[in-house]
């Protein structure tokens, strides 16, 4: 369960230094934004593309926004994400996801980064069928909304995701291998609410990034 640890060594993303809780601050490194995250049993390091492809669209838009965004992260996994829409200025940051595993990793990591519960909830749930997880998500509150999942499950996702987004809102997502790109991109144009603003490719893996109109 824990051989893995080995392998999980600091890295940078753009200005961003991830490492893991256990490992010290690089040499040289001293002066980076910093996240210190341990998934436990969930997913998310930082390391895979589809999560850096996440991170480089949520710094973008974050940095980009007129006032703090707040942030749902839909499959939140570690809780990475929503740990870094946080730490770049967003003002509040719900994640949820199946996992228990994944609720208890994100609780600890939110308290290794300093984060505060009124920053940042978690919930279990599945938010594209549960009325109840739909309920407790809220509806056209978020100025951006994350999903670092498969394409199989993005794409039922992307049927009614814009309700809990505002309008103008971004639906940043990757976990999208490239064969199932077109199927995705086809998934959210069905959509009339959204419009697809920006496609990006990290390796064989793809992000897709649509704007609520």
């Amino acid at each position: 369960m824990n051989n893995w640890k080995q392998y999980f060594k600091p890295f940078v993303v753009d200005d961003l230094l991830i490492k893991p809780t256990w490992e010290e601050i690089p040499e040289g490194m001293e002066g980076k934004k910093l996240i210190q995250i341990d998934p436990g049993m969930a997913f998310g390091t930082g390391k895979h593309e589809t999560t850096q492809l996440c991170i480089k669209q949520l710094i973008k838009y974050i940095e980009g926004a007129k006032e703090a965004p707040t942030v749902l992260d839909v499959g939140c996994g570690s809780g990475i994400l929503s740990v870094v829409a946080l730490k770049y200025g967003a003002e509040y940051a719900l994640g949820t996801d199946l996992d228990p595993n994944a609720i208890i990793a994100s609780e600890e990591n939110s308290v290794q980064n300093n984060i505060t519960k009124e920053q940042f909830e978690v919930i279990e749930g599945n938010i594209i069928d549960d009325k109840n997880i739909k309920d407790r998500c809220g509806y056209e509150c978020y100025d951006i909304v994350c999903a670092n999942i498969l394409a199989d499950v993005l794409e039922p996702l992307s049927v009614n995701i814009h309700e809990h987004m505002k309008h103008g809102a971004y639906f940043i997502t990757s976990g999208i291998i490239n064969t199932k790109e077109d199927e995705v991109v086809n998934a959210f144009k069905k959509n009339s609410e959204l419009e697809i603003v920006e496609i990006n490719h990290d390796g064989e893996w793809v992000n897709v990034t649509a704007r609520r109109k």
